[in-house]
């Protein structure tokens, strides 16, 4: 008998076949059922303690499983799906989560009857298409000019956050964030939130004080205490140069023989200062912002003619006031002409808030950028709404960027389950099977809002689904507005409650957990291989001042 052939190190850990399988499958549950609690506006919080010791407390699915620590790669991949979704569209996390975790459930009866896994990542595929194709067939079409229509939309996202009893201002916040930074060029829409739409947290005083700036606040002060810290429609000029003499980046010596040498050398330092200061002087501006330092030298100067300095200023606050003021970003000082200097600028102001003091240029004439500034209680609270108003202004944009909407409350998923259980009578073959689960795992986000609500949740469900059905039997399957009022706990028309989604929003989350969960299911090995640590190496210490036999 011929004795077995080691082939993997001892150390490594495989799993194969069906083991494998159903390992991701209960990982991808396990976590889905950390989030699946804080679905809908009745849910619950988490509170969790990140490495440093800070406290984070949240229903956000992404920051939740963020600060998450797991081991196993079928989870890792499950929280990189949360991660991908609020890169991509920015809301909808936790209803990813939830979808894909109920898409693995509802296939592990399948392995367990000996189906392929291929057979059933082809029904998947096949069910996401059709779901899809219902899905943009219920969507509808929403007028961008009327402001009451779009918070509406917005309201329906803040809705199940933290922020909720806030939703009127938080939403006027979101709406101005977008509406402001929103250009169109050649029929191509640009909203940039991440880059020009800065949010600045100021604890102390209320929520209802925070507001959006027309225009950019940095947290500078000037750089000499004689400088003005008040100036209305000023000239602002903006530099990526430093503005103090050029130290040289290796070591340089140089020998002087006499003492006027030594004088020549450090005036040739002053002229080249007082030159640069000659070029911006002569375009008149009344502010300087340099993203490098600036000498004492300059200050000397430039305080004599009465400009305001701002040094060390981070690039993308200098693109945002770029944007602000219409002013050009210049690299040298000699060649800046007068159409790089921004006008735009209504009001600049220094103002101390707290112990700090923030720079403002505000009232704008038309602000690309804009400068959310947000106060609350502390910092835990002001880090939440933070995190739930970038939710809604990626909603807003969203809406802006392609304005379609669906219901949400759960109505769309019933439908989407009514219509792909219907349809899968007419599949052949085996394939019927994984099609029609993926019509019952669309029935997880109703169940869920329906038991986060406290209500009786096999009543509820099966109204609504009886509900739906008779619909789709009517050929009415695109006017079936009916879903869950997650505040009262019953079943509602989502056009009189006013619960809509973006369409984005909804075929990112389908899209995603369904190939998602297709990934997972082909995986038929995991090989896990542990490194043994080598010990480390015990070194001598040498007496100082080297060996005495020398």
């Amino acid at each position: 008998m011929q004795a077995p052939v080691m082939v993997l190190n001892h150390n490594t850990k495989r799993e194969s076949g069906r083991k494998a399988q159903l390992g991701n499958i209960t990982a991808g549950k396990a976590v889905a059922d950390i989030i699946r609690t804080t679905l809908g506006p009745k849910s619950m919080l988490k509170m969790l303690l990140d490495p440093t010791g800070g406290i984070v407390m949240t229903n956000d699915g992404n920051a939740i499983l963020r600060e998450v620590d797991v081991s196993h790669p079928g989870a890792k991949s499950m929280i990189e799906l949360s991660r991908a979704q609020d890169e991509e569209v920015g809301d909808g996390t936790t209803s990813v989560i939830v979808i894909a975790g109920e898409m693995l459930h509802v296939a592990e009866p399948l392995i367990m009857r000996d189906f392929h896994p291929t057979i059933i990542c082809s029904g998947y595929a096949r069910a996401l298409d059709d779901a899809l194709s219902a899905l943009r067939a219920m969507a509808f079409p929403i007028d961008l000019s009327n402001r009451a229509e779009l918070a509406r939309i917005v309201n329906s996202s803040i809705g199940t956050k933290f922020i909720s009893r806030f939703a009127e201002q938080m939403v006027d916040l979101a709406l101005d964030a977008v509406e402001t930074v929103y250009t169109e060029e050649n029929g191509r829409k640009e909203i940039d939130i991440k880059r020009y739409a800065k949010v600045e947290k100021l604890p102390g005083g209320d929520i209802e004080h925070s507001r959006v700036l027309k225009g950019v606040m940095v947290n500078k002060d000037v750089t000499h205490p004689k400088m003005k810290r008040r100036i209305e429609r000023p000239r602002v000029l903006l530099l990526d140069c430093t503005l103090e003499y050029k130290k040289n980046e290796s070591a340089t010596s140089v020998e002087l023989t006499d003492e006027s040498q030594w004088e020549a050398l450090l005036k040739q330092e002053e002229d080249w200062v007082a030159s640069v200061c000659r070029d911006i002087l002569l375009l008149k501006p009344d502010v300087v912002v340099t993203e490098k330092g600036v000498s004492d030298l300059a200050q000397h100067f430039l305080v004599k003619a009465g400009v305001t300095v701002l040094r060390r200023m981070r690039k993308t606050d200098n693109n945002r006031i770029a944007r602000a003021t219409g002013a050009k970003i210049v690299n040298r000082p000699e060649e800046a002409k007068e159409s790089d200097v921004g006008t735009g600028c209504g009001l600049f102001e220094v103002t101390k808030i707290g112990d700090e003091y923030f720079t403002f240029f505000v009232d704008c004439d038309s602000p690309k950028a804009c400068t959310i500034l947000l106060r609350g209680a502390s910092k835990d609270v002001l880090n939440e709404v933070e995190r739930n108003l970038l939710d809604a202004m990626n909603v807003a944009r969203n809406v802006f960027q392609a304005p379609m909407l669906v219901p949400g409350g759960g109505a769309t998923e019933m439908a989407l389950s009514v219509a792909l259980t219907a349809s899968a009578k007419k599949v052949e073959g085996t394939l019927q099977w994984p099609y029609k689960a993926v019509g019952m795992a669309f029935e997880v986000i109703p169940r869920t809002l329906a038991q986060n609500c406290g209500c009786d949740v096999v009543r509820i469900v099966t109204e609504l689904r009886a509900k739906h059905a008779a619909a789709y039997a009517a050929g009415k399957q695109t006017e079936a507005m009916w879903g869950i009022d997650g505040v009262k706990g019953v079943i509602a028309d989502m056009r009189e409650i006013g619960v809509w989604e973006p369409l984005v929003v909804k075929e990112q989350t389908i899209k995603t957990a369904v190939e998602m969960t297709s990934m997972l299911m082909r995986i038929d090995d995991i090989v896990s291989g542990m490194q043994r640590k080598a010990p480390p190496k015990e070194t001598k210490a040498e007496p100082a001042g080297g060996d005495e036999n020398e």
